[in-house]
């Protein structure tokens, strides 16, 4: 394989505020966000008032990321400290307030008023992958490459085992959550950009979203940069975690545009497979089984890694960084992924809420 220069990437992530002596969510993004601004870190608020969202700066390598987010986790801790809160790194809320208001903007207002229940009843966190793409032709061209290995990207990251006070049964209940959105999801398979547009103007003409930040497929190109935005995963519960996601989404990523310029097609799996394999991440996490991409057949969830890390191998020799995506992978498997862990402290502590400030000191 030809590489040309490593593209550049960054990472968003979605974090849960709450009370810090009952680890309910609490309604403090504005009063947090101001704290963290005295601090020097920008937040930005989200759908519902206990949610904040960091971003990192452009980034070229594994080891500025895993600083970045470092940083930027710690300081939001910080400023949610002043205001008698804790941040948690969950997907979803492990216990829920009686009600759940909609943070205070115009756009949100019009989201809760359109969408009901669906925007009320949010809270869900999740981590959004950007990589450089040179245009939007192929960025829509990558993604169809990348569509197959989504599932398993939810399986490793899964962090959203304990919603309103009981174990969901799933790994990753905030994707369950999240597919109620009539935008998000799985992407079609898109036959150009025009295509591509041409839904997403559907997707208006019908309702389904009131502007382009509602395009919430799991991956799409960026409305704002000239990237591809992965957005599949619940935030990881560790840094670690989210560090080798967005190293195996940077090397999918150059896997594909390698492919693309040498004339492969992408993989048309169909609608319907894909959604299979999304519920199976979803329910089993790491824990069990996940259908493998490369042969679309069930088996063990370590096979199916395996099956992603051969497929990005020469990528990630490239970047220099096959060493630490497998001692990541190994350590997932060893010990769980975030969904693992939840369940983990629950039974060692004996309650969610004893749970919930473990999380949230990790």
């Amino acid at each position: 394989m030809s590489w040309g220069s490593v593209p550049t990437f960054g990472v968003e992530e979605e974090l849960l505020l709450v009370d810090a002596n009952t680890g309910i969510p609490t309604m403090q993004n504005e009063a947090v966000a101001e704290h963290a601004r005295q601090l020097g870190l920008v937040l930005q608020l989200e759908l519902t008032p206990c949610q904040i969202e960091t971003s990192t700066e452009i980034l070229d390598t594994s080891e500025q990321l895993a600083q970045s987010l470092t940083t930027s986790r710690s300081t939001a801790a910080a400023a949610a400290g002043r205001a008698g809160a804790a941040v948690l790194a969950a997907g979803i809320p492990p216990l829920l307030p009686e009600q759940g208001p909609i943070t205070d903007t115009k756009r949100y207002r019009h989201i809760a008023a359109e969408y009901g229940i669906i925007a009320s009843e949010q809270g869900v966190c999740g981590a959004h992958v950007h990589t450089a793409i040179d245009d939007r032709e192929s960025a829509v061209e990558i993604s169809n490459h990348m569509r197959p290995w989504l599932p398993v990207l939810l399986a490793l990251t899964a962090n959203s085992a304990l919603y309103d006070g009981r174990d969901t049964g799933y790994a990753s209940w905030r994707s369950v959550l999240w597919s109620r959105w009539p935008s998000a999801g799985p992407p079609p398979f898109f036959e150009s950009v025009d295509h591509y547009d041409s839904l997403v103007r559907q997707l208006f003409d019908v309702g389904a979203i009131l502007d382009d930040k509602m395009v919430y497929w799991d991956i799409r190109p960026s409305m704002n940069f000239p990237t591809l935005e992965v957005r599949i995963s619940d935030v990881p519960a560790t840094t670690s975690d989210t560090v080798l996601l967005a190293v195996l989404v940077r090397a999918l990523v150059m896997t594909a545009s390698n492919a693309m310029h040498q004339g492969t097609l992408a993989p048309r799996v169909s609608d319907h497979a894909l959604r299979w394999a999304y519920w199976r991440a979803a329910r089993d996490g790491l824990s069990s089984s996940l259908i493998d991409p490369d042969s679309g057949c069930l088996g063990a969830a370590a096979s199916a890694l395996a099956s992603l890390v051969d497929y990005v191998s020469a990528a990630l020799a490239f970047t220099g960084e096959r060493d630490l995506v497998e001692c990541e992978i190994r350590r997932n498997i060893l010990h769980g992924n975030g969904a693992q862990r939840q369940r983990d402290a629950v039974e060692a502590s004996g309650t969610i809420a004893d749970a919930i400030a473990e999380m949230a000191e990790r």
